[in-house]
């Protein structure tokens, strides 16, 4: 078995108002076999949309490569938006040595219930992915159970939004289409996705992806 470890802490929760919410980078960025074209940073895998989304968005002209100049500018544009990471996944073990979600077992999980109490300015978190079977809000999900809190539906147009109620204030979560090649297929089967492709062939499931993340960031 794989013991596949977070090699990240959270970042950025003293001051962040938002919070990225993920599960693990792949296997190589535990193990620090990285590539050129990957950044040692969170979400720096060279095959993550999550940063080349952002970088359209706010025209960061961010380079891609294992530099610290590349940590530098992930680094800055966060602390600049008060937005934090924290996936919610500290390890897991794996038979087969991949990043897949559904092949994480005996998974153990960081108390983001407790970080939301410790830093109470956090208003969002922002989920990259769905309420999937391993994804992270599959997991939050179970975390707020186990501490007697409830999501409310605020929207349940996708992106879907929830809400719940912690030491008298309200957090809210959002859940964006995962930043990565596997939920292109899932884009594909959306309604508004296909009447956006009638209506422009050129459109793509990465304009989807900024179109649909842009308000939440």
């Amino acid at each position: 078995m794989f013991e596949h470890t977070h090699p990240y802490p959270p970042f950025n929760l003293e001051h962040a108002t938002k919070l990225i919410v993920g599960t693990l980078p792949p296997p190589r960025f535990t193990t620090g076999d990285l590539l050129p074209e990957d950044v040692d940073f969170c979400y720096g895998s060279k095959n993550g949309m999550l940063w080349p989304i952002l970088d359209q968005i706010f025209d960061l002209n961010l380079v891609y490569e294992n530099t610290a100049h590349a940590i530098e500018q992930r680094s800055h544009f966060l602390k600049s938006r008060n937005i934090g990471v924290c996936d919610i996944v500290a390890a897991a073990q794996r038979e087969k040595v991949d990043a897949s979600d559904l092949g994480m077992q005996e998974v153990e999980l960081r108390n983001l219930v407790g970080f939301l109490k410790e830093f109470p300015q956090i208003h969002t978190l922002i989920f990259t992915g769905g309420a999937s079977k391993n994804g992270p809000e599959y997991f939050f999900r179970k975390q707020l159970k186990e501490n007697n809190l409830k999501l409310e539906v605020v929207s349940s147009i996708v992106p879907r939004i929830h809400q719940f109620q912690i030491e008298k204030r309200f957090v809210k979560t959002v859940s964006l289409t995962a930043p990565s090649g596997a939920a292109n297929r899932a884009i594909g089967s959306m309604k508004s996705y296909k009447e956006q492709r009638l209506k422009d062939p050129q459109f793509s499931t990465f304009d989807f992806r900024i179109q649909q993340y842009r308000p939440f960031f």
